[in-house]
């Protein structure tokens, strides 16, 4: 997996709440036996008419977001069914970085992801940032009058800086443990594979037989 530590690109407002994972990648995609090609499906339903041609109302069909590296959302992305093949088709397609809100609402949190899905995020090097709602709104309205900005994420730092007007850096809080999963490239294998030598260690003097 590919370590991420800073990414600067285009950010592409999606500006849906509750998007499910069939809605990232339709279900007729899952078929394939390979964990590649997915990227050129994501978002399927929106982004092409019936007729297979790219449908220009749909915000990634916006020559302004074309290779778009950001994408920032509503809330509840990712809802619905647990396929890591969403999260496969938006790294695919070139995303790094995720964003959307979260709030309380009576005493209830409204999450902006999924956990399952951003869980299978961080597991496939992409990274998910949760933001106020106030700070995400102030996002799309900058989007709508800059189309094609740029926004720069730090990592290490936990920073968001905005490439428009004089856009204030916007600080993310991140789990210890994913933000070092992400920041060293670490899959559950790779991850696992640090321990080597304290497994070897144990298979070699761990007693095999079951006791009587």
């Amino acid at each position: 997996m590919e370590p991420l530590k800073t990414v600067r690109g285009v950010i592409a407002p999606l500006d849906r709440a509750n998007v499910d994972t069939d809605q990232i990648i339709p279900k007729q995609f899952l078929k394939s036996i390979s964990r590649t090609g997915f990227g050129e499906n994501l978002f399927f339903d929106w982004r092409y008419r019936a007729d297979g041609s790219p449908d220009p109302e749909f915000i990634l069909n916006d020559e302004a977001f074309r290779g778009a590296a950001i994408l920032v959302t509503r809330h509840n992305f990712g809802c619905g069914s647990s396929r890591e093949h969403a999260v496969w088709a938006i790294a695919q397609y070139g995303f790094r970085v995720i964003i959307a809100p979260q709030r309380d609402e009576n005493g209830n949190r409204i999450p902006g992801f999924a956990d399952i899905f951003r869980n299978n995020c961080a597991k496939n090097g992409v990274l998910t940032v949760e933001l106020s709602e106030s700070q995400v709104d102030g996002i799309f309205a900058l989007i709508e009058r800059h189309p094609g900005m740029q926004a720069t994420v730090d990592l290490p730092a936990q920073q968001i800086t905005l490439h428009a007007e004089n856009s204030p850096v916007i600080s993310f809080d991140i789990d210890p443990a994913i933000k070092e999963r992400l920041l060293k490239g670490l899959d559950d294998i790779t991850k696992t594979l640090t321990h080597e030598a304290q497994i070897t260690a144990f298979e070699h003097t761990h007693d095999t037989q079951m006791p009587a």
